[in-house]
């Protein structure tokens, strides 16, 4: 099975003034692999690479050419899966692995989009968090209404790039809103809060009843694991995760830090089988995990909702992010009440290569 591949790059526009605690984005650079048989090249499979701007470790200037030597070393090979693509790719890459893991299994399904043979392509839903974006008071409550009107029961906000207080008082305003058994509040500092002042914070937080805070300050700090035990809000890791690519690396991480919680972007975390590894260590630490999407365009996206519904999701997952571009991929996927859906009667747009 000789396999062939290409490549493009497309940039995507956010449809808002998307800001976070590291700064504000207008758009949002992937590329995207088309591989296929050459016995039979009217089925291909595409998958999306697209790392973040100052927090993926791969979005580096070599980028294209890491993509090239991985696609010009595929016909060579006479068989590959999932492991071969593992070591084809050189390590630390994580979204161009992710790229070829999911362009390879859309491939071995027929080339319609489909990465896993499992309830999600067969209609079932994901739950999932309601975004909130920064912004000023008005733009954030804004945004809080409209995800509760539309259904959502669990929202996350980012916080560490505005006034501290006036976050409280955004945060507080939802809380007088809406009691935490109507709405579950999840926030995310993005690394932001300092070591000095970290604990005040998080102590005027948690009287909101939060129900968990992402990397409250920069990962790699050692103060990291004493906060894990002290807080009063459970720590969950995201860019602490980031750069550890061996099994033992994860081990020694999880099993000295203690989070209560580890978020999982394919993305930025090892791709699907990196991912894949990283749950297994958690769930046999007792830490919990949910996963969430990484600014992908709809081609990333519905990949990895199909890979979170390999397991049985009982939390809400981060993966409502499908709507945030004006010139994003016309897809099946589908935002519904706190769900996310794959519509089957619904087809995608033709992606030309």
């Amino acid at each position: 099975m000789p396999l062939q591949a290409k490549y493009f790059k497309k940039t995507f526009q956010f449809n808002f003034k998307a800001r976070t605690s590291r700064g504000a984005m207008d758009d949002k650079t992937s590329w995207f692999i088309n591989i296929w048989d050459d016995k039979n090249p009217s089925v291909k499979g595409i998958g999306e690479c697209g790392p973040l701007p100052g927090l993926s470790i791969d979005h580096k200037p070599d980028l294209e050419e890491v993509i090239k030597s991985v696609i010009s070393k595929l016909p060579r090979l006479e068989s590959v899966d999932l492991p071969t693509l593992s070591k084809i790719v050189p390590p630390a890459n994580p979204s161009i692995l992710f790229a070829f893991e999911t362009a390879l299994l859309d491939l071995n399904n027929g080339g319609k989009r489909i990465i896993y043979n499992n309830d999600f392509i067969a209609g079932k839903g994901l739950p999932i968090n309601g975004l909130i974006w920064m912004g000023d008071m008005n733009f954030m409550m804004d945004q809080v209404s409209e995800k509760i009107e539309k259904g959502f029961t669990c929202i996350k906000l980012k916080v560490g790039g505005l006034d501290f207080d006036k976050e409280c008082d955004i945060i507080s305003s939802v809380r007088k809103k809406y009691a935490k058994d109507v709405i579950t509040i999840r926030l995310d500092a993005n690394g932001a809060f300092k070591t000095e002042d970290v604990h005040d914070k998080l102590d005027r937080l948690s009287k909101f009843d939060i129900h968990s805070i992402e990397q409250p300050i920069k990962p790699g700090m050692a103060e990291m694991e004493e906060l894990c035990m002290t807080s009063p809000i459970p720590i969950a890791f995201d860019e602490e995760l980031i750069g550890k690519t061996t099994t033992a690396e994860k081990t020694k991480l999880l099993q000295k830090l203690k989070p209560q919680y580890i978020i999982l972007k394919p993305t930025l975390h090892g791709g699907l089988s990196g991912t894949a590894e990283w749950i297994s260590i958690a769930e046999s630490l007792n830490i919990g995990w949910w996963i969430t999407s990484a600014l992908e365009s709809n081609i990333g996206l519905n990949a990895i909702c199909q890979f979170t519904a390999n397991y049985d999701i009982r939390i809400p997952q981060g993966l409502g992010t499908g709507a945030i571009y004006t010139n994003n991929f016309e897809s099946p996927l589908k935002v519904e009440k706190g769900y996310i859906y794959l519509k089957p009667d619904l087809l995608w747009q033709e992606i030309q290569f």
